[in-house]
């Protein structure tokens, strides 16, 4: 695994701010840490897509899809795959031990296992266009629960669908948070048209005022 240092500055919130030399190598501490101590693990499966009633049904699956941003989403494909990715439990209680004893730690350790589980879905992500282009289908990008109006609620049905607490110990809670935290679900679309962007993610997503949105440089 690869942790990007500068991803790490960006969910730090750094923009165009000179960075104390403690401050980088706290990160390359925590880098450290976050990869000797995460598990990865994750599970994906691909459905053929049916489309009834203004729906979205992926067959042999108990998954619809009602919401108009991920009905949009997948408008040129034929398959979906649905997907789910962690880092394991380690990861959280590293994260939660560093915010009671050490904030600053806990807040770097936080930015750098969010920057590992983004890498872990990129690698997915490149493994399954490379598989799809055996078949000459093309992929879009990929679309997680709480992006637009894709309901978060949709957690549960996908680690359902994967089985994946089984699977990869992912479990989901009442108000539909992942646990282990670090962990992410999504679908990606397969088709005959290239929907894929992947340099860059920010400007396909609808939330021009997240704080995280890649419009800043760092001087390190």
């Amino acid at each position: 695994m690869r942790i990007n240092k500068k991803e790490v500055l960006r969910y730090l919130g750094y923009k165009n701010q000179k960075i104390d030399k403690s401050i980088i190598d706290l990160i390359e501490v925590c880098c450290d840490e976050v990869i000797d101590i995460c598990k990865e693990s994750f599970v994906y499966e691909i459905f053929d897509i049916d489309r009834k009633n203004d729906e979205i049904i992926l067959l042999g699956s108990t998954l619809v899809l009602k919401d108009m941003d991920i009905k949009n989403h997948l408008a040129n494909s034929k398959k979906c795959v649905v997907l789910a990715a962690t880092l394991g439990i380690e990861v959280d209680s590293r994260i939660a031990f560093y915010s009671r004893f050490n904030i600053t730690k806990g807040l770097i350790m936080d930015a750098c296992a969010t920057t590992a589980i983004e890498n872990l879905c990129d690698e997915l992500q490149t493994q399954i266009m490379e598989k799809a282009s055996v078949d000459n289908l093309h992929i879009t990008n990929r679309y997680s629960p709480g992006y637009g109006n894709f309901s978060i609620e949709n957690q549960r049905h996908i680690l359902n669908v994967l089985n994946a607490y089984k699977k990869i110990g992912l479990s989901v809670t009442e108000n539909s948070i992942m646990l282990p935290r670090k962990s992410v679900t999504a679908l990606i679309g397969l088709g005959e048209i290239v929907n894929l962007n992947p340099t860059d993610k920010c400007n396909n997503c609808k939330n021009a005022d997240c704080n995280f949105r890649k419009d800043g440089r760092y001087c390190v």
